[in-house]
Parts: structure tokens; C-alpha cells; sequence
């Protein structure tokens, strides 16, 4: 199998572990206005990879956390006149429900960050004691000064990482910084939002400690495979190596770094701040989970989707195709051997997840088994190779066939 790794920027040879578990964390949703489209993509692709790993044979720990301690949920909290804890319970109960609607399997592990406090204090205390981060007031800062190979995941110069991180979040004008892009490890926050007690004072956590520390605390200090979305090469995983490495002692903390592109509408990225969301709901209630899995695996993984609602009818019908083959009757002679096909469409697969080529060959491979029911040959093992691979790429199918 061969995985594109994010940090190398190259495709790299990725053996799967026999004598443990494979674990792989995803960073997951600050939980207000879910779960749009550019969610649903995201977690598809790892949903599909925790599919294709174990139809290999891997057994898979999957962490996928929370994000409940983060100002979006906070401001959003207070414009609707809600509890934060409400709004988010609110909120999680839709993207599971969502999950269960598009067939995602459930991770092994999901932890919400409000949860999580008590392990993320020693890692900052740790930071100190190291003297990576330092303590202003009741604030605390990783020094990114001590991390020679900060950001070098981004391949980016010092000002477009400070101007990529400013669009993200950072407050370069934030006068207790030795320098702009030092990140929060704990903070104050403002006078409503929630707070816990620490050494430092009352306050909350930065966004970058808290998956540090839960992916550790669930999945050990090293992971196998880390991803998420593409708009967090940087700032937040460059920040998490950079705050995990030290306090562990360990390198690398993650193997392989994944990210999916992100999707667009109308010629933007499509984000909760812009307010130009498709939910996932509604293409679900439109057109149904098969062809909202098609349609979001027609495009390479790594590559930006432009969604239309033209390409996901399209996968309506494709996937309509694939549900007459499944209860498709033929005869009993000349049986169909759609053996290569297969074998082509798990070599895609193996190729850093190349759904567009898998799902080209699983097409052929149905139109192949339509045409010979119709001639009235044997299409029953051909009938199990389409279902067996159809339900690895993790599409619902119907009985029948013979």
C-alpha cells in the first residue's frame, strides 16, 4: 500500500502492522452548523480507509475527538441565547446522526475536548518545565523559536506561515508574545466562556493541545496515521508536532500526516464562517447515502471537490446501476469471471486511495454483469465480487442476484 504523506510531500510505501493495533486520529468538528458537505467529505475519506485497511486485515483504532472548547462554538452559543454545553449536545447528536445516515463506520474513540482537560495539563506543565512555552500571567505560550523544524510541514516562508495563521485564527498583536506566531497553550479566555482550574489560573486550553493530548492519551505517543482537513497543514498540526515531540521525547509523532482537499461552492471554499454550506442532510434526503459516497469519491482525495447538484444526480443513476446489478438474475451457463476487474480495483485502491480509478473499474465491472444477466449467463460470482467490493468502499447494498 502506498499513502501520500503530507510532512514528506511524497507518496511512501505504508506496511500495515500485524502484531498491534493501527491507530489513526482525525481531527473532527468544532460542533455548531453541522454536518455540511466539506465535513461529510473529510470523514468519508477516513471512514474508507478504515474500510480498506481492514478489509486488508489491520485491526484499527480509530480516535476521531471533538472540538467543544474553541471560540466559534462559544460566539455562537451566545448569539443563539444557549448554553455552550447545550448548543454542542445539540450539535454532536446531529453528526451522528448524520454518520449513521451517510454509513460511517463509528470511530473507536471519540472524545470531546471539554472531557479532556486533566491530560492536557501535564503536557503544558511539561512544555514549561522543558522550556518550550512560557507563562504570562495566567496565559501560556509554546515558543516556536525552540523548534528549529516548526511548520515545515507547510513549506511556507516566516511571513506567509504568520499570514496563513492570522486567516486561521492567531493574534499576532497579542502583546505577552515574544513572537507573532507563538500559539496559546492556555489561556484566560473571555469573561462567559467556560473555564477550568489550572496551576495558571482559571482558563481553557488551546486548540492545539487539546488533540495532542487526546490523541495520545487514547492512541499512545507515536500514531500510524494522523489527518483531517487540508486547511490544517498549518497552523494546527505543524503546532501539534511541535508541542507533542518534546514532551514525549519521541519522533516522529505521527508516521503519516493525511489530508483531504476541500470542497467548494460557487467558486469558495465551503466553511461555516462564509455561510456557504450544502448540509449533508439535505443532498441525504435528495438523492440518498450511495450517491453522496459516489459522488464524493469521484474526485481524488487530496485533490479540492467543486460540488454540483448536476454531478450528484449523475451518481444517483450510477448507483442505481449498481442496485439492479446486485439483484441481477441470470442463467446458469458461461459464468461470468470478473476476477481482473477486481484485482484492478483493490490495486487502486492500495495507490493512496485512487477512488476515481476504483470507481471507474467497480462501473465497468457493473455494466459487464447487467450485460450478461441480460444474455442469460451465470452472474452469481460475479454478483458477490461486485457486492464484496462495493461494501468495502462502504456503499449499502441490496440482496438478491443468482
Amino acid at each position: 500500500m502506498q499513502l501520500f504523506n503530507s510532512l514528506a510531500r511524497s507518496k511512501e510505501p505504508f506496511i500495515l502492522p500485524r502484531d498491534r493495533p493501527l491507530t489513526l486520529y482525525v481531527c473532527g468538528v468544532t460542533p455548531y452548523d453541522t454536518t455540511h458537505i466539506g465535513h461529510a467529505r473529510t470523514f468519508l475519506v477516513f471512514d474508507l480507509l478504515v474500510r480498506y485497511l481492514r478489509f486488508q486485515g489491520a485491526e484499527v483504532r480509530y480516535c476521531q475527538n471533538v472540538t467543544d472548547v474553541d471560540d466559534p462554538l462559544f460566539a455562537r452559543a451566545r448569539r443563539d441565547g444557549l448554553d455552550w454545553r447545550e448548543l454542542s449536545n445539540q450539535q454532536v447528536a446531529q453528526l451522528l446522526e448524520d454518520y449513521r445516515a451517510l454509513n460511517f463506520l463509528p470511530p473507536t474513540y471519540f472524545p470531546r475536548a471539554s472531557e479532556e482537560i486533566e491530560a492536557m495539563l501535564p503536557m503544558i506543565e511539561r512544555l514549561i518545565e522543558l522550556g518550550h512555552a512560557y507563562v504570562v500571567g495566567s496565559e501560556v505560550y509554546f515558543s516556536i523559536r525552540t523548534d528549529p523544524d516548526f511548520g515545515t510541514m507547510a513549506r511556507m516562508g516566516y511571513d506567509e506561515l504568520l499570514a496563513t495563521a492570522n486567516q486561521r485564527g492567531n493574534n499576532p498583536l497579542d502583546p505577552n508574545k515574544r513572537d507573532p506566531l507563538d500559539f496559546v497553550l492556555w489561556q484566560t479566555g473571555g469573561p462567559d466562556d467556560p473555564k477550568w482550574a489550572s496551576s495558571w489560573g482559571l482558563g481553557r486550553p488551546g486548540w492545539h493541545i487539546e488533540c495532542s493530548a487526546m490523541a495520545m492519551r487514547y492512541l499512545g505517543e507515536q500514531i500510524d496515521i494522523h489527518g483531517g482537513g487540508a486547511d490544517l497543514i498549518f497552523p494546527h498540526h505543524p503546532c501539534e508536532i511541535a508541542q507533542s515531540e518534546p514532551v514525549t521525547g519521541k519522533r516522529p509523532f505521527v508516521k503519516v500526516w493525511m489530508h483531504a482537499g476541500l470542497v467548494w461552492l460557487g467558486g469558495e471554499k465551503m466553511s461555516k464562517s462564509l455561510g456557504n454550506l450544502v448540509f449533508a442532510r439535505d443532498a441525504l434526503r435528495d438523492y440518498g447515502a450511495n450517491a453522496v459516497r459516489w459522488y464524493l469519491l469521484t474526485q481524488h482525495y487530496r485533490e479540492d471537490f467543486d460540488y454540483h447538484n448536476e454531478g450528484l444526480a449523475h451518481c444517483h443513476e450510477l448507483v442505481q446501476h449498481l442496485d439492479a446489478a446486485l439483484v441481477a438474475q441470470g442463467g446458469t451457463t458461461s459464468p461470468l469471471d470478473l476476477s481482473v476487474g477486481y484485482a484492478e480495483c483493490l490495486s487502486a485502491m492500495a495507490d493512496d486511495l485512487n477512488t476515481p480509478a476504483a470507481l471507474a473499474v467497480l462501473h465497468t465491472m457493473v455494466g459487464e454483469t447487467l450485460a450478461a444477466a441480460a444474455a442469460g449467463r451465470d452472474v452469481t460470482p460475479a454478483i458477490a465480487l461486485v457486492r464484496e467490493l462495493a461494501e468495502m468502499l462502504g456503499f449499502q447494498t441490496v440482496s438478491g442476484g443468482g
